[in-house]
């Protein structure tokens, strides 16, 4: 039980995580934004919060089944797994943990929809809002990229629950944009003043993930592949 809880929790904190970078932060910015020329109407703030959450949740939620129903279902891949998996457990945590604290650097191309579009989704009601998470979870950057790709799905392949792990990733990863249609909705207006703190709050999580990542990778690389531990 232990066990299955640190995994949900390590997804969402890897969603949170994801969502103060500042990528991922500069997009939920901008559907905060646009969920603000709603404020008069506090409930659509909050529908909208909840279906942009969706959105994202949703896009992390399927990409992550595809890639670990379409490895499980190949024999070879999943026997490849069983045997390798803490092997290669152990580089990959220490990779993306060497560039999470800033030491490694790596290139990802990042796409995104222009301001207008995005403008238009927003203005279409609680259908808008979903597809604007979506297509915002899709926008990949290299801190989103790492997390997903790096850690969270390693991570899914091993948890017992591993195919729900993506949707609480994603759950995370839209949260900033939640707490403020919560907020509007209960009339916390003084919200949008969080907002200038959260990337100071960023990089300090970002490398303590970062450190964290880099003593299990170190760990696993012990006790996996030179058998020390």
């Amino acid at each position: 039980m232990n066990e299955v809880l640190t995994g949900f929790l390590t997804a969402l904190w890897l969603g949170i995580l994801t969502s103060i970078s500042p990528c991922p932060l500069a997009t939920n910015i901008a559907a905060v934004s646009f969920l603000s020329k709603k404020i008069e109407h506090q409930k659509a703030v909050l529908w909208s919060g909840i279906c942009y959450t969706l959105g994202r949740a949703a896009t992390y939620a399927v990409l992550g089944f595809a890639i670990i129903y379409s490895v499980v279902s190949v024999p070879v891949a999943a026997i490849f797994l069983q045997k390798y998996m803490n092997k290669i457990l152990g580089p990959l945590l220490l990779l993306t943990g060497l560039y999470l604290i800033g030491l490694i650097k790596f290139q990802f191309a990042s796409r995104t929809i222009s301001d207008e579009k995005q403008k238009k989704l927003a203005d279409s009601g609680l259908g808008g809002a979903f597809i604007l998470g979506l297509i915002f979870a899709l926008s990949f950057c290299p801190i989103s990229a790492a997390l997903y790709f790096g850690s969270l799905m390693p991570l899914s392949f091993g948890h017992k629950f591993g195919l729900t792990l993506p949707l609480v990733y994603g759950v995370g990863t839209a949260l900033p944009v939640l707490v403020f249609a919560m907020a509007i909705a209960f009339g916390v207006k003084s919200i949008f003043k969080w907002f200038g703190h959260v990337t100071r709050i960023e990089v300090y999580a970002r490398k303590f993930t970062g450190a964290i990542f880099i003593l299990a990778g170190i760990y696993y690389v012990l006790a996996h592949i030179f058998f020390v531990i």
